[in-house]
């Protein structure tokens, strides 16, 4: 196994996030026509024509008697019609597909001299778990599991966890960061990596209504070379389109406390206030029948919580009752009030969140050979939470530590997504997939405080007692995030093999502001910020009769109104992506096995974050790039450079996979693979790198630094009894050819031995 560096000097907040462009939004058929003797019907017509929308799409079998009709809408139902001159016409009614699956249908026709009627076929309504081109450990959701199994958070989330290997987020044994998310082909992780791993974690926002989602996979082992940009899982979900004729639901929900128990065994809980409200709406339909359609969907979020469960100490014995002396409180209170700050209250108040999302999407059946949409969401939330409470020391709030409304923030989680996508057949033996997206995530915090220090008091023996003044993270502290991404996906159809051709380029264009200790302040008699505590309540009421707390409010409403008159504010820009090409081939042996094989080549781009890594370091205090660190794998002495990038060397990711029908009858298959999978490189180590030159805070990526990369090994089997029930087994094997490993390079060889 093969490790790769990131190095941490001194202090530094590591996360991770990964990308991709995953290309899963629609469905296939495909299919064998043999004539009466079982011998390959070539120049037979297949059409098949998507029910609620007169969608229509054909192809004819080439000389091997096949047929391919890729890039389907999902869903249905489909009806399909195969004729051929001198034979009976089949026809297949209620066909459904499932999103990411290939509809097999393998038939022999029937001659006319027979003197038959048509034939008429009732079709599949299955979840797809039969499928030739279903290889590794996939689950897939459909309306039925959406709109009948029980949801808490009315959130994907509540099924995707269906998929076996699923734990709070993670999959195949996974960090949640490790996965990625797609909705309507379009990137929908959190770009940057910081806290959850959708758009709106931050806020407890689920960035798209549930109302409007179509169909979700969940693949951790899919080996096709089309997907990529994960080693967990690969989470795709596309969104509902409208139809030929008008549909539309309305949707309330709403709880509060009263909903919420009172009692554990018996005892007495203290249950907190809390109000939820969840209202929305869906319609979709046609603009013009059989060519244009529509769908939007719009939802709103509120929610008001206690901002504070735990109540300060007057000697009542309640449930939660701190040990924090609401006479002390009154103190700090009293004092920063005196100076004209308000702390605010240390009970009572409450935290509201808050957000709306909606999505507008267009279907335009320019022709029967070209299909486009257009999809448009939006996300706007927000959430107000308390100072952390656990970063700089435990904070609280907590039975031990109180702190004041002030000192907390609102984060706020904006999205802004468009995305194309133009499905074409090019001809019997060719057809093609265009998608091109842009989404920008606007992440920012408000602070409850005016500038003021951040505040913390000890009780005396050294743990924090009080919070108040400003949240310390807080400080101007803004992310926008740019998404461009651009794929194209090329099939051609010879003979028994399907061949695909394909591209992407994804750039990502991140502007980080990050100003922890500027409101910071020391002067003779002391210092007060994020990186110092007064001892007791009386240290720091002893800081206000000396001026020092004074002295650093003027500090920072100064620091604060230079910054925005300058625009000077702490600013790191990052700006990476990557290019990949593939080259696949699909290939039927024979009627009951399919091998899939192919390669993918990833070359990551950083075009110019080593010139913006040079700007902070123009503006840097205390950049010192002549101190030696060690190298702890070779001991070598090196000095760094935090304008050098990481590798971009090409990554290679070949697969193979196999799917065996054993009996021919979709009752019974085999199937796996083994191969490379490629994940994202966790940008906001590279972000820090770049914002933190300082060598008090100094983060480096390794120059040899690696996109994450797993080698993952899949079998399976699927069996389907008589009455209907199937029967799902996989083993997978999972190991690290590229993973993270964080080592001090400051840390240097023990130079003596003391005396015990």
């Amino acid at each position: 196994m093969k490790y790769t560096k990131s190095l941490l000097l001194t202090l530094g907040f590591l996360c991770a996030s990964l990308f991709s462009f995953s290309q899963v939004t629609t469905s296939n058929i495909k299919g064998l026509l043999l004539d009466e003797a079982s011998q390959p019907l070539p120049g037979a017509n297949v059409v098949a024509i998507h029910t609620p929308t007169g969608t229509k799409y054909g192809a004819a079998t080439n000389f091997d008697g096949r047929f391919n009709l890729l890039n389907l809408r999902v869903g249905g139902p489909y009806t399909i019609t195969i004729s051929y001159v001198g034979y009976k016409e089949q026809v297949f009614n209620d066909v459904f597909l499932t999103l990411g699956k290939t509809e097999n249908l393998d038939l022999s026709m029937v001659p006319d001299s027979e003197q038959l009627e048509e034939v008429v076929i009732k079709g599949s309504t299955g979840t797809g778990t039969f499928s030739s081109d279903r290889t590794g450990a996939e689950t897939s959701v459909g309306r039925r599991e959406l709109t009948r199994l029980p949801t808490i958070t009315r959130s994907a989330a509540d099924f995707t966890r269906l998929e076996p290997t699923a734990s709070n987020g993670s999959f195949a044994g996974r960090n949640d960061q490790f996965n990625n998310f797609s909705l309507d082909g379009a990137i929908f992780n959190n770009p940057f990596g910081l806290d959850a791993a959708t758009p709106g974690g931050q806020t407890d926002a689920q960035p798209v209504s549930l109302d409007a989602i179509d169909q979700i996979q969940v693949s951790t082992a899919p080996y096709d070379v089309t997907q990529s940009g994960f080693t967990g899982a690969s989470v795709n979900a596309v969104t509902k389109s409208g139809t030929n004729e008008f549909h539309g639901t309305v949707y309330g929900f709403y709880r509060n406390e009263d909903f919420t128990g009172s009692k554990v065994k018996g005892d007495k809980i203290f249950v907190p206030k809390l109000s939820q409200s969840q209202v929305g709406a869906s319609i979709g339909g046609p603009l013009i029948k059989n060519k244009l359609f529509f769908f939007a969907n719009f939802e709103k979020d509120d929610r008001e919580d206690l901002g504070q469960s735990w109540l300060p100490n007057r000697g009542t014995g309640a449930i939660n009752e701190s040990r924090v002396s609401e006479s002390d409180l009154m103190s700090v209170q009293s004092a920063l009030v005196g100076l004209g700050y308000n702390p605010g209250s240390y009970e009572g108040f409450t935290h509201v969140t808050e957000s709306t999302k909606g999505i507008v999407k267009l279907d335009w059946n320019i022709n029967d050979n070209n299909r486009f949409a257009i999809i448009y969401n939006w996300l706007n939330a927000s959430k107000e939470k308390p100072a952390h409470p656990t970063a700089l020391g435990f904070r609280g709030p907590s039975a031990s530590v109180l702190q004041f409304e002030n000192s907390g923030y609102q984060i706020n989680n904006n999205l802004r997504s468009i995305q194309l996508e133009l499905n074409s057949t090019l001809s019997d033996e060719a057809t093609n997939k265009f998608q091109f997206g842009y989404s920008h995530f606007d992440d920012f915090r408000n602070p409850m405080s005016t500038p003021a220090p951040a505040i913390s008091i000890q009780d005396g023996a050294g743990s924090n007692y009080i919070i108040t003044g400003h949240e310390p993270f807080s400080i101007h502290n803004r992310l926008d995030q740019k998404v461009i991404q651009l794929t194209n996906n090329l099939n051609f159809f010879k003979g028994d093999h399907t061949y695909t051709f394909g591209f992407s380029f994804e750039k990502f264009m991140f502007d980080n502001s990050f100003n922890l200790g500027a409101y910071g302040y020391a002067n003779n008699n002391g210092y007060v910020g994020a990186f110092g505590a007064f001892p007791s309540v009386q240290s720091f009421l002893d800081a206000v009769d000396n001026g020092l707390i004074a002295e650093s409010l003027v500090n920072a409403q100064n620091v604060f109104d230079s910054n925005n008159d300058s625009d000077s504010w702490a600013l790191a820009e990052t700006n990476v992506g990557q290019l990949a090409f593939y080259i696949q081939d699909e290939w039927n042996i024979n009627e009951k096995l399919k091998l899939t094989y192919g390669i993918r080549f990833d070359k990551p781009l950083f075009f110019d974050s080593a010139e913006k890594a040079q700007d902070v370091i123009d503006n840097a205090c205390c950049y010192a790039p002549d101190i030696p660190y060690v190298n702890p794998n070779t001991g070598e002495t090196v000095f760094l450079d935090n304008t050098k990038m990481p590798t971009n060397d090409i990554l290679f990711s070949p697969r193979v996979g196999f799917n065996y029908d054993v009996k021919g009858d979709d009752t019974f298959q085999l199937r796996g693979g083994s191969g490379l999978f490629t994940g994202r490189f966790p940008f906001v180590w590279l972000g820090n790198q770049i914002a933190n030159p300082e060598v008090f805070f100094y983060q480096m990526v390794d120059p040899d630094y690696k996109f994450p990369q797993v080698w993952r090994t899949n079998f399976g089997a699927d069996k389907r009894f008589e009455n209907g029930l199937i029967l799902t087994a996989d083993v997978s094997y999972t190991k690290d050819i590229n993973g993270a490993h964080v080592q001090n390079w400051g840390l240097t060889n023990p130079t003596g031995t003391l005396n015990g």
